[in-house]
Formats: C-alpha cells, structure tokens, sequence
C-alpha cells in the first residue's frame, strides 16, 4: 500500500451546455454551434483507451477494463482490494480522469487516485475519497509530498453526490503551482514557495496510481465506523483519462527545453498556467463553503509555529 495513506471537462461541460441548448432537432438554428458540436462528436468518439494507457498491478482479477478499455472499474472485498497504475511517467502535465465512487454505504473504503515518485524522498499528489455512512457525504482529502515530506493536508466535502454520475478530478502540475480542480472548479493551489525553504515537487518523473482498499481503521469518523463486508463488493468507475503532459522516459522529457514543444503537447498553456480572476473566486467559493479541515490553520498540530507556506498564503 502506498505511503500517502493519509492522504479536459471544461470542453466536455461547454458540449454539454451546447446540447442542452440546441437539442437534437434544432441544429439548423443555431449554426454558429455546429463546429463546436462536431469537435465534441470527434472529442467522444476518440476517448482514452485504459489498455494502452495503464496497467492494473494488483487484486486478483478485481480490476477491470471493459468496453474496448472505454471503462475501468476496481472493485473491494473482504479478501483484497485492487489498483492500477499509468504506463508513462511524466514530469508536469495537466491530468483529467472521470470517477464515479462507491455508491450506498461506503464507510470504512478508501479510494486513492494520486500521482507519486519512487524511493525514500518521494513526491506525490493526493485526491483520497473516504467513504461514509450512505447519505452522509464524502470526504475528499488532498495531499502534497516534496521530498518525501508531507502533512499538508486539506479536506472538503462536495457540493454534489460523486456516486450517482462521473465527475472530473484534475490536478495541473508545473513549474509553479498544483491545482486541484473538480469539474473545473479548482479547490486548492499548492505554489512553488522555494525561495522560503519549501520544497517543490519538480525534478521526480511520477506515475499516476488508483487503488480501491479497505482503511475502516481511521478512514470513517476516525475508525468508528467499519466496513459492512455484507454490501461488498464495493466498485468505483474511471473513464475519459487524459494526459497532456511531458512523458519522462529514458531520462529525458518529452518536453525539450523545460517547456512543451507544439509536437509534443496538444495544448501547452498549462506549463505556466495560473488561475484568473474567476478562478481564484470560484477557490474561494469552494473553501469558504465546504472545506473542512486545512493543516494552515491546526496551531494545535503545529506548536512551533505553522509551516513557512502557510503564512504566504
């Protein structure tokens, strides 16, 4: 089991809204739309394909990929649970995945999806979905390692049921920041702060990880509440993967000179992206109203004083 144990849906919403307002019927009327409907037509048709993209490591046949590797799903019983993890490695990108977590009463199960490093001073990126009591919500827990050293933890609910449909988790990693978005929402930024002493996750290559596992000794209101073996299996869902990212391979990016190339990156605004005013509001909306742990503000946790990233933000 991993350390972190404590640990483009943006156009897909636009194709959506762009239906919504068109209908099936009613194209004619609005030409202007027709070239983003097609886009949308070709961006579902040519979808990620999990068998070229990952390899599921472990659980015994309870990791699967169906479909023509359209979906992945990993599953839990009492006997094991499962993971996968991505062929490539990669040193910063903007990577999207599709979930949809274990629905009814998740309480005790832990799904981890996190990009990390290898060795003793590891990097790592962390979304980990604890589950409840159905009808009490999730709780989603993010994490960054640099060398090794983490506790940066930050915890929110959300503002939807992530069991009932897909929804997107994106973490974008470059040079200067991590942000963690939810349906394009961001929810947390995590900067480069090197220049107070902070260490920055930027020369370790990692690969993304999933895992689907039983952690009902603190992952439920803190252990009190276990896994009911008699609703298993429990399954979470993946779908719609992509990576636009610098490969690491052979000791060398994909990205020359620290930043993508046009032939290597479909889209490279995101090696320098930061978050415009929208953004920054919608951050805010998120961690005003349902953030609900921050290691920035645990004095009690920290007695000798909070950590240096903390007073810059």
């Amino acid at each position: 089991m991993p350390s972190s144990t404590f640990l483009s849906i943006s156009y897909s919403l636009l194709c959506e809204k762009s239906k919504d307002k068109m209908g099936y019927s009613s194209s004619s009327k609005f030409p202007l739309l027709m070239p983003l409907m097609v886009a949308c037509l070709i961006m579902a048709a040519s979808g990620s394909n999990f068998h070229n993209d990952f390899d599921i490591t472990w659980g015994d046949g309870r990791g699967k990929i169906a479909n023509n590797g359209e979906v992945l799903t990993l599953s839990l019983d009492k006997q094991s649970g499962s993971g996968f993890q991505s062929k490539n490695e990669y040193l910063f990108g903007k990577i999207d995945m599709q979930l949809k977590l274990v629905p009814g009463n998740s309480a005790g199960t832990v799904t981890a999806y996190y990009l990390s490093s290898k060795g003793s001073t590891w990097d790592e990126i962390d979304f980990e979905f604890l589950g409840n009591l159905s009808g009490n919500p999730y709780i989603l827990h993010t994490n960054v390692f640099s060398q090794g050293k983490g506790n940066r933890e930050q915890q929110f609910y959300l503002w939807f049921d992530p069991t009932t449909d897909f929804h997107t988790y994106s973490i974008l990693w470059n040079p200067q920041r991590i942000i963690f978005s939810v349906d394009d929402t961001p929810i947390r930024e995590f900067k480069n702060m090197e220049s107070i002493g902070v260490p920055f996750p930027k020369n370790q290559p990692m690969r993304i990880y999933s895992s689907l596992w039983n952690a009902d000794d603190w992952a439920t209101r803190g252990g009190l509440v276990k896994t009911d073996w008699t609703q298993a299996p429990f399954t979470a869902s993946y779908r719609n993967f992509n990576a636009d990212a610098c490969v690491w391979s052979n000791g060398a990016s994909s990205c020359k000179s620290n930043a993508p190339s046009s032939s290597t990156s479909t889209n490279n605004a995101w090696f320098s992206q930061e978050m415009d005013s929208a953004k920054q509001q919608r951050l805010q909306w998120v961690q005003q109203n349902y953030m609900i742990y921050n290691y920035c503000t645990d004095a009690k946790r920290f007695p000798q004083g909070l950590p240096p990233e903390c007073k810059m933000s």
